[in-house]
Formats: structure tokens, sequence, C-alpha cells
């Protein structure tokens, strides 16, 4: 086999590199970010998509995420594969950061700052007899509600630097390539010029 490990892992070494990757996490943020860069597409679409990606993590739909960034990317004319991209914001290091920033705006605008209007959570009730209006009106509703400030503010600032780093990328790659065509143009002359 071309790409065989020298030695195989065993069992328990391959589990442990399931739930934790020996070149860690962070080895897919240059990766996404190299990605995103460079998809073809203006920079508004590239950066129109990852905000829809980003504003979709926010929301407590897990599941649907990528439904709801690939109809925000068509409805803002943004790259359906950047919006896919985008929705690795979120992710399981950042959920929880996430749902408890959406749940306390949530809650802040819906309630105030009257706690004491808050219907309790009975989480395990919810899920034992798949009653769905449990877990709406204490997490669902607020979370939603939450999250379209947060996630918006968030999203746009995603926008503006996917923006700013897409035309930046495009002209330091023109650049280089212009100078490569230099180069290239006067070895041929120094070249032809030997030659004579």
């Amino acid at each position: 086999m071309l790409f065989k490990r020298r030695k195989t892992l065993g069992f328990w070494d391959r589990v442990k590199g399931f739930f934790w990757p020996r070149k860690a996490f962070w080895r897919s943020v240059p990766y996404y970010t190299k990605r995103i860069l460079r998809l073809s597409a203006t920079p508004h679409a590239i950066a129109a998509g990852v905000a829809a990606g980003v504003f979709a993590s926010f929301l407590p739909y897990l599941g649907f995420h990528f439904i709801v960034a690939g109809v925000l990317a068509w409805l803002l004319r943004g790259n359906l594969v950047a919006s896919a991209l985008g929705t690795a914001v979120g992710n399981p290091f950042t959920f929880p950061f996430i749902w408890a920033s959406t749940l306390a705006a949530g809650r802040f605008i819906l309630y105030g700052s009257q706690p004491e209007e808050i219907v309790p959570l009975q989480l395990g009730r919810a899920l034992t007899h798949l009653d769905f209006v449990h877990v709406w009106e204490p997490l669902l509703k607020p979370m939603t509600i939450g999250a379209l400030p947060v996630g918006g503010a968030v999203a746009l600032v995603f926008y503006f630097l996917t923006r700013w780093a897409t035309a930046a990328f495009r002209e330091a790659r023109r650049k280089r390539l212009a100078e490569r065509a230099r180069n290239r143009a006067m070895q041929l002359e120094t070249q032809a010029a030997a030659n004579r």
C-alpha cells in the first residue's frame, strides 16, 4: 500500500486518535482558512457564505446547520461551499460558549432582568417523554432569539474579516504570479542573448 504506516496502531491508539487527533484540532484551522481563501468566487460571495455558515452555527438546531447556512448563502448570493466551511465555527469546543451566550441573550431579550419568570428546564422529563413543549419554552426559544443578535454580530465580524483576507490573499497571489512571469521573461531574454 502506498501510504501505509510502518507500525500499525493498536485498538486503543486508534480510539484515542479518533477522539483526540495526534496533531490536535488546531491543524484544521489553517486548512479551513486556506480552503476558504482559494475558492473561486468573488470576495463578497465567499465572505457572505462564511458569514451564513457562522450565523447558522449559533442556532440551537443541530443537524440543520448546513441546510440553514445553504439557504442563507443562497439568499445573500454567497458561496455554498464557503457556507458549509463556515459552519465549522460551531464545533464541540465552541458549542458550550455559543449556547451559553445565546441562552443568556435570549433570556435577557425575553424576560429582561426578571429571572423569576423563566420556566425551569426539565430536560430529563422532556427527553424521556419526547415532549417538545418542555424543551421549547425554557431552552430552544431563548436560544433561537438570542442567536439572532449574537450570531448576527459574530457573522458580521467574520464577513468583514473574510472579505478583507480574500482580497489581500488574491492581491498577494497576483503580485507573486506577476513577479514569477517577469523573472521567467528575464531568464528567456538572457538565454536568447547567450545563444546569439
